[in-house]
């Protein structure tokens, strides 16, 4: 297998006009949601200002340099328009929630895949909501995800009836039903069963102005086996082939149909991860397990142990890893623009260690299995944070 050349040159989310967050402020502006503090994106006004419907499909890791890379051909690539940035962390915990509140994670205040909530007392994994040593949702304690998550569901910003189509295994999650709101959520089983419901949506056959359509199986794939993978490469030949006559029929139909991704990815090997096991001194000197990404992890400091850890991780990662203080990406605007959540600062920890090259980091926890990713998201290079725009009708 070879790897595909990805760009790991640094980049940052463009919040003034070019990110997944300003396109949500377009969806909003054309389905008459409450105004965000961010700026539409450029262009698409004209398109949805008169759609009878409009479909927003997530493609979960299909990133702008993976669409070119291996995608020429679908249609994907050929109503590609433009590209876009994700937000930062570029991962699916912090964009999808984007996509399901309209906002940044400056305002949504979700950081990362673990993430440590001060009223829980343990680091929880977002999605699923479970702590992190097990697997059984924290709703099951009678915990209210609400009680955590506090950002506003974009569907229940729109006056307009709106359809959620989500894979089964996640339809009914906490997660899904807080941040889905008044939509319809509709599940499906199979590529051919998202296909068809896609289509009746497009076709105007369920009662719905609105429809998020967000699906899985490529980002599945490119961890498994990552994204330079021939299973990658044939997943997405077998999704154009089931989405392309869906896509294409959206001319003339009246439906504006809008695809893009929540992040792109790059190939890790086993060799490139920074094993917390082999460091026992700088795993002492934290509080808590690493939280956010293995691309992006936060690192909540020991009282009294900070210069030991700025002088540890200069001396032993300094060629793996970025040392950066939490308080500086709030200041540089990683997480978006304005008023940040009230929480948001709690919730990066005291230092991010931000990976250099195609880097990893991680530790374990009791009850956690060991596993390597073959694909990896989450951190600071372009390949990681540039989605395409792609588009179809009306």
């Amino acid at each position: 297998m070879t790897r595909l050349v990805h760009d790991l040159s640094i980049a940052k989310p463009d919040y003034v006009d070019g990110s997944i967050v300003n396109l949500m402020r377009s969806l909003g502006d054309a389905l008459g949601a409450e105004l965000t503090p961010y700026a539409p994106l450029a262009g698409l006004d004209a398109r949805l200002r008169d759609a009878q419907r409009i479909v927003l499909l997530v493609i979960d890791g299909l990133g702008a340099e993976l669409l070119q890379a291996i995608g020429t051909g679908t249609v994907f690539s050929e109503r590609q328009v433009g590209t876009m940035t994700s937000v930062y962390p570029p991962t699916t915990a912090t964009a999808i929630t984007t996509f399901m509140s309209g906002l940044a994670p400056q305002q949504h205040g979700l950081t990362g895949w673990f993430m440590h909530f001060r009223q829980l007392g343990t680091v929880t994994a977002v999605l699923p909501f479970v702590p992190r040593y097990g697997r059984v949702p924290l709703s099951s304690y009678g915990i209210d995800i609400s009680a955590v998550i506090d950002c506003p569901s974009f569907f229940d910003t729109i006056d307009q009836p709106s359809i959620a189509l989500l894979p089964k295994g996640i339809a009914n999650s906490d997660f899904s039903r807080l941040l889905g709101g008044r939509a319809r959520r509709l599940p499906f089983d199979s590529l051919e069963d998202f296909a068809a419901r896609l289509k009746a949506c497009c076709e105007g056959l369920e009662d719905a102005r609105y429809i998020y359509a967000y699906w899985s199986e490529l980002d599945h794939l490119s961890h498994l086996h990552g994204p330079s993978s021939p299973e990658v490469e044939a997943h997405l030949a077998a999704l154009n082939d089931a989405l392309a006559p869906v896509i294409d029929a959206c001319t003339g139909s009246g439906t504006v149909l809008i695809a893009t991704a929540d992040h792109g990815f790059i190939d890790s090997g086993a060799d490139e991860r920074i094993d917390m096991v082999d460091h026992p001194d700088l795993a002492d000197m934290l509080s808590l397990p690493l939280c956010g990404e293995p691309r992006s992890a936060y690192c909540y400091v020991r009282a009294g142990c900070v210069a030991s850890f700025e002088q540890y991780v200069t001396d032993e990662l300094a060629d793996f890893a970025h040392l950066v203080p939490s308080e500086q990406l709030l200041d540089e605007g990683w997480f978006g623009l304005g008023d940040a959540h009230p929480d948001l600062g709690a919730r990066i920890g005291d230092y991010t260690l931000q990976m250099r090259g195609r880097y990893t980091i991680r530790d374990r926890v009791l009850g956690e299995r060991e596993s390597h990713l073959k694909g990896v998201h989450g951190g600071t290079a372009a390949a990681e944070l540039q989605v395409p725009l792609i588009l179809a009708g009306p």
